[in-house]
């Protein structure tokens, strides 16, 4: 059976980040039996889950005969690879990720540029109110593990470590959003989602 890794990455992020690229390196180095996919995201959330579900979709059709999902989400990613994780069931591996981002991202509200693609588009209240209707319970957290650093200067590292407390969870002292020397969780990650 095919075994995919799906990366999702953090708002106004992109494919090109560096923790999706060492993942990725990773994964052709060691792995090459893995297929990773690292979709560059739209800028808004209903239209980045309806992608997701698309690209997940189009997995089911090309291998009708079945694949093992595992999903990677950085900060607003990792908030998608829950909802992955509570749709699809599979393990999900959570970086620094955003809890309540209907919450967080009310401040960022107006224009905004990407900086990676350089698109710029604007974050509007309805956007929002997309965040509040994707947010899903966690009703499996022995399927999701939790990396985060304390020293994250986006994110409050208590939401998280309380939001998923049942989950398996490795709290670092230091570090930063970015997640200071990623590069020694790759295989980790790949053993936990089973792949």
């Amino acid at each position: 059976m095919t075994s995919v890794l799906l990366y999702l990455h953090g708002f106004n992020s992109s494919p090109g980040s560096a923790k999706a690229q060492q993942m990725a390196a990773w994964v052709a180095a060691n792995r090459p039996d893995i297929e990773a996919i690292i979709p560059a995201q739209p800028n808004t959330p209903a239209a980045t889950w309806a992608a997701i579900e698309q690209t997940i979709a189009n997995l089911q059709e090309r291998y009708s005969s079945g694949f093992k999902l595992g999903a990677v989400g950085s900060s607003l990613g990792g908030f998608m690879a829950t909802r992955v994780s509570e749709r699809y069931g599979c393990r999900a591996v959570l970086i620094n990720p955003a809890v309540r981002p209907h919450e967080l991202l009310c401040d960022y509200l107006g224009p905004q540029t990407n900086p990676y693609s350089g698109e710029q588009y604007d974050l509007l209240p309805e956007h929002i109110e997309e965040l509040t209707m994707l947010a899903v319970p966690v009703t499996a957290p022995e399927r999701l593990w939790v990396l985060q650093q304390q020293g994250d200067e986006v994110l409050d590292y208590r939401k998280a470590r309380d939001e998923y407390c049942f989950a398996h969870l490795s709290l670092e002292c230091g570090g930063n959003h970015a997640f200071v020397a990623f590069e020694r969780y790759p295989a980790q990650i790949v053993r936990f989602l089973g792949l």
